[in-house]
């Protein structure tokens, strides 16, 4: 095989334009103005609508490329384009080869009969979105998401480029991912397939080679394996047919666990097709050794859904990802690496990538697969209404059938899924229907996409629709069956504590706005914007009414905040707060629920939104609180009136066995009562490990405004995690000034900061001034009496500073410094 690279330099212009300007692929059209200095920043104050009017305009690429002897002999030579964004008109030395309409596609073209020896030149001309949308629309209109563009379900873009509830309408252009023209003599490989046979002591791999030739020579295959220790596992074969299976038996196999079960060994597959010695063409992958499917087995309670990972049924915990960003030559693997880093930090052990977006780079679960993140992987349909007519039809068949034969190897693979909540719309919105149209959706997401994944990749799970009940648009959103999407919390502004009146299977979305922190905000406003109900404020909110929910939500919680800074703090608590009401009471009742994945891990822009870590990678509250709730073995409280009941949740391969301390307190930390509970717990369990009754001495409302109860987890003699609770709304609780106190000191790798408080301090937020950083712990309560000792790692230091500069920009506040 030989390959032409046409990544690099290019020329990109406007179709009425004279002048190129220098362009780089794979990117695209608002990167490359942006580079050239052409256009503003489209993420700072309301400069979206100016990269929105951009896509009403034809942009064209150019670049020459030169073709020696040896590619020329090639039997096959092709054009492969692994991402054209999206109407896109092909030409190579101005004969025209193609037409793509289809951003998710992989498209290889012939190019045998059209290249000549020595310079050639290739031309690709990308259409309107736009435009096309409009025509499309105007001939045959589709409902879709309400704050996307009209007409968007015409047309295999990456739907959020079009607008979303946390996304703006930016719906770039361009080769966004890698070009190449390849040159292949006498054969080549077609398809690789690896197929895993589990017993008790070996695993055997049953890999399928596909390979087509054109001529009659005689052919062998050589396949290796390499184990985690580099020790080579070969096969070597003559080929007598165009599919052939090679066995080969792993002995003592190490096998890959998500997150928190165990390690993730990879063992390299390489699958070389030769004439004699020559390498004809090869084909490199990394598996892990695992089982992995969804068990749906009829219970007391329905039916469960869970993930079943070599033999061992986990709880998932995770959130739902979204693109890292509009323009998506910003993306690369640092940035996806730390993101993933903080998943693990966070203690997730799966991850979903929403329907609405795109599938991911390859780089993306390849981290996944190292680190251990379970994948929901949807297929890129979301909150539309497709026509089956036999264009779309032909073409997302090609299309899932790229992007399954690209990712099936992955060991962090768990399932497919069709749709994004298409099924639930069905049932349950209002738009227009057609009984067409609803037989159309049968037949793409019942009939023709499961076939498919039955024919391309039958070792993994297909799911219809998230959330489904199974299909046939029954009762999708089933708290008993299936998995659910539950935004009563939120969107029908129901209170946190109705999170525990469901005892869902697997919630696979559920969520909370806030605001990001006043260091990005400051980001893409002027000091005028800085009121939330601004017009760049709202610009920076696609959620409509979402500002007002947040606030309807906080004079429910908390005091109204003094400032705008304690306003967007505030927001964050309230949103932690939220996710954690849901969680730890799932979690409570491991085995009904085996399932907890938020609405959102991350934003693809500054913005108000659901997600735990923004835009600028700054975590917020949610995303130290998810480290918590999402522990290993997990202390939580259920309190209701005056009584409160202490649980344990082992989400771990081992039992486990500590003791809990527990504290009734007033607000200046004064003890009222307290215990001390030992209690041994099986791995994969959760248990009820005590009952507090306080209501003797709760007697009155001033009581309980100044009474909370504290908690701390000890495993085998080691603190593990701690919390608190009140009895009434904290806008209620008669908070002391808590004068909280910080010694601050350097160690070789980390700076440390002890906390000690005078008061019940709840909420304690740590920051930098101008800087950013990772804390290990972070939005905590304290009481006074104990300490708190939190770690900031040096490399997770934004720039270096001195212990010095560090203490006087090291920021503290409270629920009791918001008013």
């Amino acid at each position: 095989m030989l390959t032409i690279d046409l990544n690099g330099k290019w020329k990109m212009k406007r179709t009425t334009d004279a002048d190129w300007i220098e362009a780089r692929v794979p990117g695209s059209v608002c990167s490359d103005l942006l580079n050239a200095g052409m256009i503003s920043d489209p993420f700072y104050r309301d400069n979206e609508d100016e990269a929105l009017e951009l896509a009403n305009d034809d942009y064209e690429y150019y670049r020459e490329f030169y073709v020696d002897d040896a590619i020329a002999a090639m039997d096959w030579v092709e054009l492969s384009c692994d991402g054209l964004d999206t109407l896109a008109e092909v030409y190579i030395n101005d004969v025209k080869i193609a037409d793509t309409n289809n951003m998710h596609r992989t498209y290889k073209f012939d190019l045998k009969h059209i290249l000549q020896k020595g310079i050639n030149h290739i031309r690709i001309l990308f259409r309107s979105p736009l435009r096309y949308m409009a025509e499309k629309q105007e001939q045959n209109p589709l409902w879709g998401e309400p704050e996307g563009i009209t007409g968007y379900a015409h047309i295999r873009k990456a739907h959020y480029m079009l607008g979303w509830d946390w996304g703006p309408q930016i719906p770039d252009a361009g080769i966004w991912r890698s070009i190449s023209i390849n040159g292949y003599r006498y054969s080549r490989l077609e398809d690789v397939y690896i197929t895993q046979i589990h017993s008790d002591e070996k695993v055997q791999l049953d890999i399928r080679v596909q390979h087509e030739k054109k001529q009659s020579i005689e052919l062998t295959v050589e396949t290796v394996v390499r184990t985690p220790d580099d020790k080579k596992i070969m096969e070597h074969m003559i080929v007598e047919k165009e599919e052939n299976h090679v066995f080969l038996d792993i002995d003592n196999p190490e096998l890959w666990w998500p997150n928190g079960y165990g390690s993730q060994p990879l063992y390299e597959v390489e699958i070389l097709l030769k004439q004699d010695e020559k390498i004809l063409d090869s084909r490199t992958m990394k598996i892990g050794l695992r089982t992995l499917t969804v068990r749906r087995q009829e219970d007391e309670w329905g039916e469960s859904f869970e993930f079943n990972v070599n033999g061992v049924s986990i709880f998932a915990m995770g959130a739902n990802y979204i693109p890292e960003d509009n323009l998506l030559s910003r993306c690369n693997i640092e940035k996806t690496e730390t993101l993933i880093k903080e998943c693990i930090e966070a203690n997730f052990n799966c991850i979903r990538v929403w329907g609405g977006g795109i599938f991911a780079e390859d780089y993306f679960y390849e981290l996944c697969d190292k680190y251990g993140l379970i994948v929901w992987q949807d297929l890129m349909f979301a909150c539309a209404v497709y026509e089956m007519n036999e264009e779309f039809t032909e073409n997302i068949k090609m299309e899932t059938i790229d992007n399954m034969k690209r990712l099936r190897h992955h060991p962090c693979l768990g399932l497919w899924c069709g749709n994004n909540e298409m099924e639930w719309g069905w049932v349950e919105w209002n738009f227009p229907k057609t009984s067409k149209l609803r037989t159309d959706y049968i037949k793409q997401f019942e009939i023709i996409l499961p076939e498919i994944a039955e024919k391309v990749d039958p070792n993994t799970f297909y799911w219809v629709a998230s959330p489904s009940s199974g299909g046939g648009f029954q009762d999708p959103n089933n708290d008993n069956i299936g998995d659910v999407h539950y935004w009563a919390v939120w969107h029908k502004l129901l209170p946190f504590t109705d999170y525990r009146n469901h005892y869902f299977r697997f919630c696979s979305e559920f969520g909370f706005q806030s605001f990001p922190c006043l260091k990005t905000v400051k980001e893409f406003t002027i000091p005028e914007d800085r009121n939330i109900f601004s017009y760049i404020m709202e610009k920076h909110q696609k959620d409509g009414d979402a500002n007002g929910k947040i606030l309807y939500y906080l004079s429910d919680t908390f005091k109204y905040p003094k400032d705008f800074d304690s306003l967007l703090y505030t927001s964050q608590l309230l949103q932690a707060e939220a996710i954690k009401y849901g969680v730890e009471h799932w979690r409570r009742n491991r085995g009904r629920c085996m399932g907890a994945i938020y609405w959102q891990l991350n934003d693809c822009w500054p913005v108000a939104s659901w997600s735990s870590i923004d835009w600028y990678g700054r975590w917020k509250a949610l995303h130290y609180y998810a480290k918590r709730f999402f522990a290993p073995i997990l202390l939580s409280a259920h309190e209701e009136n005056s009584s409160v009941k202490l649980y344990v949740t082992n989400e771990t391969m081992d039992s486990a066995q500590g003791h809990i301390i527990w504290r009734l307190r007033n607000n200046s930390s004064d003890i009222l009562e307290e215990g001390k509970i030992h209690f041994e717990i099986e791995s994969l369990t959760a248990q009820l490990c005590s009952t507090h009754d306080f209501e003797e001495i709760l007697t009155d409302k001033l009581v309980r405004r100044e009474t909370y109860f504290e908690y701390f987890l000890y495993v085998n003699g080691d603190y593990v995690g701690s919390g608190s609770s009140l009895f009434v709304k904290p806008k209620h609780f008669n908070f002391m000034e808590p004068e909280i106190c910080a010694l601050v000191e350097e160690c070789q790798e980390s700076i440390i900061i002890q906390l000690s408080s005078k008061a019940y301090a709840k909420g304690i937020e740590l920051d930098l001034e101008d800087m950013d950083c990772v804390f290990s712990d972070n939005y905590f309560d304290l009481s006074a009496g104990d300490t708190r000792t939190i770690e900031v790692k040096k490399e997770r230091l934004s720039k270096k500073i001195t212990v010095d500069e560090f203490r006087d920009k090291l920021k503290i506040r409270s629920i009791f410094d918001i008013t």
